[in-house]
């Protein structure tokens, strides 16, 4: 399965090759340079490269880790048990273990978080520890204060430099698996989904499926996932539309709310299209400061779910 993934098959092995803004590229090779890799907390959205990152410097200074995924196993007792069992006992080799775990922001700040802080004391002689988050406001103060915190943020002025140098890099994984490709295509996916490299590799992957990845597709990358919105909005289904928004939450989320006025505009009641309208209007308004933008997008959704009527 793990070669079957390109994300998988072609995760970089060390910081040099990982696709990075250059004082956060600099900062992480000197740690793997020193071979003395702090407490970190890695911040930023879904598939910018934090735990790519976390695993390539605990590759090149020859660390034993383990990686937890806080999303899956929140429970206090299973991380107790699973980081006590693994940090408690000394590595073979003279190099300090780590415990990554991964989407620490899922994990409850009032039980499980303070107990993390705990484990962070009890072990630190011989086990450090790496946490990622989308969200860096939902994790302690405790924590922030026990670890370096690094923001997976590309300045604008280095954003295209970083596109073209991913789009080298794509081209170069669709001639390894063999797959024709149009230029166009290739780009307006990278566009759309930048700088969620990983999104990017997936959505490629599942498009090649045919053996080729052509212009007829670029209808499709929109379409098919309002049409899946519009479904999960009648049938109210919640899950569902949660997924819906941490898939397709980019850089710009002014931009979906105007795609979602778009295509909802001709697919509610008449009468309550002023309503969607003001609904919708006030979330934009909202993204422009809201600390949490998943969290105002499923806000404004799952309002327009209750109070719009569908055709």
């Amino acid at each position: 399965m793990k070669d079957f993934l390109w994300v998988e098959k072609y995760r970089p092995l060390c910081i040099q090759d990982c696709i990075l803004p250059v004082e956060m590229k600099r900062t992480f090779q000197q740690f793997v340079d020193d071979k003395n890799v702090p407490n970190l907390l890695l911040s930023g959205g879904p598939g910018v490269g934090k735990t790519t990152v976390a695993k390539a410097m605990l590759n090149e200074i020859g660390s034993t880790y383990m990686l937890i995924n806080g999303s899956e196993e929140s429970g206090i007792d299973v991380l107790r048990n699973k980081i006590k069992n693994f940090a408690s006992t000394v590595s073979f080799d003279t190099n300090r273990k780590f415990v990554i775990l991964d989407e620490a922001d899922y994990l409850n700040p009032q039980s499980t978080q303070p107990a993390l802080r705990g484990f962070i004391e009890e072990f630190h002689r011989n086990c450090g520890f790496i946490l990622t988050c989308n969200f860096k406001n939902r994790i302690i103060e405790p924590l922030h204060s026990r670890c370096s915190t690094i923001e997976f943020r590309i300045p604008n002025e280095e954003k295209p430099k970083l596109a073209a140098e991913f789009y080298k890099r794509v081209i170069h994984i669709l001639q390894q698996e063999n797959v024709d490709y149009e230029r166009k295509p290739v780009a307006a996916i990278i566009e759309k989904f930048f700088p969620d490299w990983r999104r990017v590799l997936n959505e490629l992957q599942r498009y090649s499926a045919s053996g080729k990845i052509d212009s007829g597709i670029l209808v499709n990358i929109s379409d098919e996932s309002m049409k899946e919105l519009i479904s999960f909005l009648k049938e109210k289904e919640f899950g569902k539309l949660r997924k819906w928004v941490v898939n397709n939450l980019d850089n710009d989320p002014s931009r979906i709310y105007r795609k979602i006025y778009d295509i909802l505009y001709t697919n509610v009641a008449p009468n309550t299209v002023p309503n969607l309208v003001l609904i919708i209007a006030d979330y934009q308004y909202k993204s422009a400061f809201v600390a949490d933008h998943e969290i105002n997008m499923l806000a404004c959704l799952t309002e327009i779910m209750s109070q719009v009527e569908f055709k």
